[in-house]
């Protein structure tokens, strides 16, 4: 069987990967075996090969070949994993709620993190109301999932709300029982409300370092601003997730 091009040689692998044929972790046959149960020339191919690598589906691995890579999304809450039920009543913070979600094991060192005292850019200092410049503190967390890392997430807060507390402690694991969240409590200003905005693009350089992503594996990217019930910003976070690492849901009642 002849193909025209590598499109339709890109389609037939994904179909075949898609249906099973070649399981997460399997090897794909080699190129010259592909060009010739195909009846293409290598060039076309390694243009195929290279497609399925930019979709995510497939990585090349130094001396092993193409892989057919490995899609075990997490399960990652809305809503539910910031219940006051989870972090306020018990001691289960966001990350922690999700892997219970997915029925994964975790440890409280999967999450890392590194804090310092940093100058505002201009998003963190118009949500705080702050001038270009002000002091901040930089809460920045790597999470890992058995070894791997699924996502960062860099919190800011004023320095009058958390000086001194756990939340600029870089211990690794939650700022405590409760985590950050009841920390904020402690203080005088318990979360109430919150707003998140998501939405994808391709990494960086950094963030393909620091998640170890694969070529053409994109990100999805949270915003979450979280308040009293004085509507007192006492959080602003940025989120950097491993696309694939993740499922994303949200329960909620449809409004009137």
């Amino acid at each position: 069987m002849s193909t025209t091009g590598y499109r339709e040689l890109a389609a037939r692998l994904r179909d075949s990967i898609q249906r099973g044929e070649y399981l997460p972790g399997a090897n794909l046959p080699k190129q010259q075996e592909l060009a010739e149960q195909f009846g293409v020339n290598i060039k076309t191919v390694r243009q195929a090969v290279g497609l399925l690598e930019a979709e995510g589906l497939v990585t090349a691995i130094r001396r092993r070949g193409t892989v057919v890579r490995e899609r075990p999304p997490m399960k990652r809450l809305g809503v539910e994993r910031y219940s006051k039920q989870k972090w306020k009543y018990g001691d289960t913070v966001a990350f922690i709620a999700d892997r219970e979600a997915s029925d994964r094991p975790w440890n409280r060192t999967d999450q890392t993190q590194t804090v310092a005292l940093v100058e505002a850019d201009a998003e963190v200092a118009e949500a705080f109301g702050l001038e270009p410049g002000a002091h901040v503190f930089e809460r920045a967390r790597t999470v890992r999932d058995s070894g791997q890392p699924t996502h960062t997430l860099t919190s800011y807060y004023v320095p009058e709300h958390v000086e001194g507390t756990p939340l600029v402690d870089p211990t690794p694991g939650p700022a405590g029982p409760g985590g950050g969240f009841a920390v904020l409590t402690l203080q005088g200003y318990e979360p109430d409300h919150i707003s998140e905005t998501v939405c994808g693009r391709m990494p960086t350089p950094e963030e393909s370092k620091v998640l170890e992503l694969p070529a053409g594996e994109p990100v999805m990217i949270l915003e979450r601003r979280t308040y009293t019930a004085n509507d007192v910003l006492i959080e602003f976070a940025r989120g950097v997730h491993a696309a694939s690492r993740f499922a994303w849901t949200y329960d909620f009642k449809l409004p009137e």
